[in-house]
């Protein structure tokens, strides 16, 4: 009974801490936290939406069959069409409609594998996804020429289309084309073979990459610096050394925090050789094949194929891209560095300054200068504060009304669903759900999945698009209450930013909506959203002491976590444009020495700071071996258009309805079905420019 009247207490003071919908989102939120164990009524479906939930596993390998089915019947219709009867309505409008409607139903298959409880359902959910994933792959690749030639005839009538439809038209070719269908039968199965090649490389390269269990000994006086919890939890060797395995969880702590030059110089080279010359010869071989493969598909390398289809369209504009922010960052990022060798002169004399030495001498800086607390200031970010403070700041700038739906169908009783309406006219723009509590068997990361994707069909009904974040907040528990790291409120922030980017889009075909867009374009909503966990009036608005959350972070904290945002961002930003370099030169140039240039260019990018000798460029940058071939670019690419989004548009991190109503209208109701870039320059009113995350980059530099 205390327990519930603390509880109350608490509400009550939230009702003078924040607006009415503050309130209700938050109230509403714990209510049902405490009363979805106790309630008993049939749960129902979301209206409008095809996803299924709480499939057994039986039930999901029957849906992905009949997904498969009902694919196979609709390709063999639009394969069987005559090429001289190929039209809009019996070629394009079938694959399109196929496409809407089973988007939803192939989510309902595979998203279980990351929120089931059961490891039945997991298995059931895991394998259902290889099965569709195979019959999509037969599509685009050796058993559907027949689809590929009827949509090369329905183009060559040039029948009028809309430009969205047209867009729609050619990524379906590209898709074909990508996979060698426009190739001689021996070309299109050297294509696969190459693929297949690629792809085992890079299973070994993870392979090898895992498995090196190799480590350090240190003495507990080689670790000086280092905190007693993180010695705790390392493994001792028989002559009681600990041992520091070569990897993240190990290695950035000690280069972090560690006071001993000599252990940080040791553990920086050792973590830069991880996987030896056995993935060093590995990424060779995969970047050899990724080079004959995009020959093949008529591309001078495999840059300009990995790049074609994004903002950037081709390497050239990527490396001009790089080069500019480097450049435009040489001055202060010297600055920079001048700070950090001087304070290493001070603590370690005329000892030469490395690259083993920067991210402990930045810690130090910061620790001198920004007076931030980051446990201390976990205490003001109390889950159930922080979620209805970042809803009401998405409802108040994009014009949107957020509403709990009780008594829904879901799959555990964390999980919560809203509805989306557009606040003027009370439009029903669609659904999300909420699974942000760990437990046994859920993915462990933050991660919006779409589950539903908007469209328009022929017969002029929308499909309202369906959402589901996931993360892993800590519970209120009694009297404990689920606090959340300040890195883990910008996380969740960014994510959610995604939720309102996927239920905002407006596009009429399936394939550019949610969250099918230009990888280049995708994160650039998202990271201009992030920029107001920064702002000291929102700040104090998802925040909250949480013992009295009456009291929000004060206007101390606000500026230096604003600082700590910007501290060595110029140095930081070009540690990450010489991966990116090199990234562009090995897939845009063959037989490269990649050994020699990451010598010759780290000194080049990195102020003359040479390269830790022995260093393995497969090690060092292991994102250009798997996932990110030729395209690391692009985080900085979307980094760089959304400060300069924020910055023309937001002027002092105001929350302007009506700007927001218009980046709502204009960016994020489109999707994928305009270019990016058209998008973006009438958004803006001009092309996007860098100049805006320069200046963003040196205002708060420390």
């Amino acid at each position: 009974m205390e327990r519930e009247k603390k509880k109350d207490r608490r509400y009550n003071l939230l009702a003078f801490s924040g607006s009415a919908a503050l309130v209700a989102l938050a109230v509403s939120l714990a209510i049902s936290a405490v009363n979805a164990h106790t309630r008993k009524r049939k749960r129902r479906a979301l209206a409008g939406s095809n996803v299924r939930v709480n499939l057994s596993a039986p039930e999901i390998l029957q849906l992905a069959n009949s997904i498969i089915s009902k694919s196979k019947a609709v390709h063999d219709a639009v394969g069987s069409v005559p090429l001289d009867k190929a039209t809009f309505a019996n070629v394009v409008s079938p694959l399109a409609e196929l496409e809407a409607q089973q988007f939803a139903l192939v989510q309902s298959c595979i998203f279980p594998k990351l929120v089931s409880t059961s490891e039945e359902v997991r298995k059931a959910s895991a394998e259902a996804e290889q099965r569709i994933d195979a019959h999509i792959l037969m599509c685009r690749i050796s058993q559907r020429e027949d689809v590929y030639r009827v949509l090369k005839a329905f183009v060559a009538r040039g029948e009028w289309m809309s430009p969205e439809a047209n867009r729609y038209v050619q990524c379906l070719l590209r898709d074909f084309e990508w996979n060698g269908l426009n190739l001689t039968s021996t070309k299109r199965e050297e294509v696969q073979r190459l693929r297949s090649q690629i792809y085992d490389l890079s299973v070994l390269y993870v392979r090898n990459m895992s498995d090196d269990s190799n480590f350090l000994l240190f003495s507990e006086t080689e670790l000086v610096g280092l905190p007693p919890e993180f010695l705790q939890s390392l493994d001792k060797a028989e002559n009681g050394k600990f041992k520091v395995y070569l990897r993240s969880c190990h290695a950035i702590p000690v280069l972090e925090l560690c006071k001993i030059g000599k252990t940080r110089r040791t553990v920086a080279v050792a973590y830069g050789k991880r996987g030896g010359e056995a993935n060093l010869s590995v990424l060779k071989s995969l970047i050899q094949l990724r080079h004959k493969l995009a020959r093949l598909l008529s591309y001078s390398n495999y840059a300009d194929y990995a790049v074609a289809a994004r903002m950037a369209k081709s390497s050239s504009k990527v490396f001009e891209f790089l080069e500019d922010i480097s450049v435009s960052l040489n001055e202060l990022a010297a600055r920079e560095l001048d700070v950090l060798k001087d304070l290493k002169w001070k603590e370690e004399g005329q000892l030469p300054f490395g690259n083993e030495d920067l991210l402990y001498y930045m810690k130090r800086v910061e620790e001198q200068h920004l007076d931030l607390d980051f446990g201390a200031l976990k205490q003001y970010f109390p889950i159930n504060l922080v979620l209805p403070g970042i809803f009401k700041i998405f409802q108040d700038l994009f014009g949107l009304r957020f509403e709990e739906i009780a008594d829904i169908e879901v799959w555990h009783s964390d999980v919560h669903a809203f509805s989306v309406f557009d606040l003027s006219s009370s439009e029903l723009l669609g659904y999300f759900y909420l699974d942000i509590h760990p437990r046994e068997g859920k993915y462990g990361h933050t991660c919006v999945v779409a589950l539903q994707n908007g469209s328009l069909s022929s017969n002029g009904a929308r499909q309202i698009p369906v959402a589901l974040l996931i993360s892993q907040c800590q519970k209120e528990i009694d009297d404990h209450p689920g606090l959340l790291r300040f890195p883990e409120v910008v996380n969740l922030f960014h994510e959610f930013g995604h939720v309102v980017q996927h239920i905002c889009n407006r596009a009429s075909f399936a394939r550019f909506s949610g969250l099918r867009l230009d990888p280049d374009f995708l994160e650039i909503p998202a990271r201009v959203f992030e920029n107001w966990c920064y702002e000291s009036f929102s700040l104090k608005l998802i925040s909250g002491f949480h013992q009295d959350i009456t009291k929000p972070i004060d206007d101390r904290m606000c500026e230096s976590l604003k600082r700590w945002r910007s501290s060595f961002s110029a140095l930081k930003l070009k540690q990450e444009i010489l991966y990116c370099l090199f990234d562009q030169i090995i897939h845009s140039t063959e037989d490269v020495d990649m050994v020699k240039l990451l010598r010759d260019l780290h000194p080049k990018v990195m102020l003359g700071l040479p390269m830790l000798e022995g260093t393995n460029p497969a090690s060092y940058f292991p994102r250009s071996a798997v996932g990110y071939e030729a395209t690391c670019y692009s985080r900085i690419w979307s980094e760089v258009f959304a400060a300069d989004i924020f910055a023309s548009k937001f002027p002092g991190g105001l929350l302007n309805q009506y700007i927001g109503m218009q980046f709502r209208k204009k960016v994020l109701a489109l999707g994928g079905s305009k270019d990016p870039i058209d998008v973006l320059s009438d958004f803006l009113g001009r092309e996007p420019s860098i100049q805006a995350f320069i200046e963003s980059k040196a205002q708060s530099s420390v």
